[in-house]
């Protein structure tokens, strides 16, 4: 009886242990790193048209939902990305697959110091430091610093153009962070483990 319960046991860890990750190619993550100086024509995002939304998953299941961007802009030369960056609200954190009680619950929790701090960092940013041409035709690897919870580091991911001149701009991207890296340490229930990364999809629409 008692190797029926050891291996009961046994089989509870492993399968709470086995957490798979979001789907998205991890960026790859480095220090932050200086930001150059650069001039070129300003696009402003359109705060109203671009979205960012949030996938985590943990051992039963997985929740996503967006959050808001409330200001940014892209810096372009003829039909070339050379900078920009935006600042995410993360008071505005928005659950999409729970409702009531739960989807408050949840959110207060992501707005936590277990997760985001937003009492203490209510803002996260992006600000892009070097941008290089991919070998897939319309898209553009960009490099920049990601700060959250107050930490910085510079992540790397590819960027798929729909439209990008002088005068307007359309980008897209898809990839995950290890939340680690900022801080957001929060391992989940010991029978519930979260997963240790985030994805992100990020459409910016930009004009002037």
């Amino acid at each position: 009886m008692k190797k029926v319960f050891l291996f009961l046991g046994v089989s509870a860890f492993v399968l709470a242990s086995c957490v798979g990750n979001p789907e998205g190619k991890k960026a790859e993550t480095t220090d932050g790193v200086e930001v150059a100086e650069i001039s070129g024509t300003e696009l402003v995002v359109n705060a109203a048209e671009s979205t960012v939304e949030w996938t985590g998953k943990k051992v039963s299941g997985q929740h996503h939902g967006t959050v808001d961007i409330t200001s940014g802009a892209l810096v372009v030369e003829g039909d070339q990305l050379i900078g920009g960056q935006f600042v995410i609200d993360l008071n505005t954190i928005n659950d999409l697959d729970m409702e009531g009680e739960f989807k408050e619950k949840l959110e207060a929790h992501l707005k936590s110091d277990d997760f985001f701090d937003v009492a203490n960092h209510p803002e996260a940013k992006f600000e892009i430091t070097g941008v290089t041409p991919s070998s897939e035709e319309g898209v553009l690897v960009v490099s920049g610093n990601l700060t959250i919870r107050g930490v910085t580091k510079n992540i790397t991911f590819d960027a798929h153009v729909a439209e990008l001149s002088e005068t307007s701009a359309n980008v897209k991207a898809d990839f995950n962070i290890a939340r680690e890296d900022w801080g957001v340490n929060y391992a989940g229930q010991a029978d519930d483990l979260i997963s240790k990364e985030i994805n992100f999809k990020i459409a910016l629409v930009a004009g002037n």
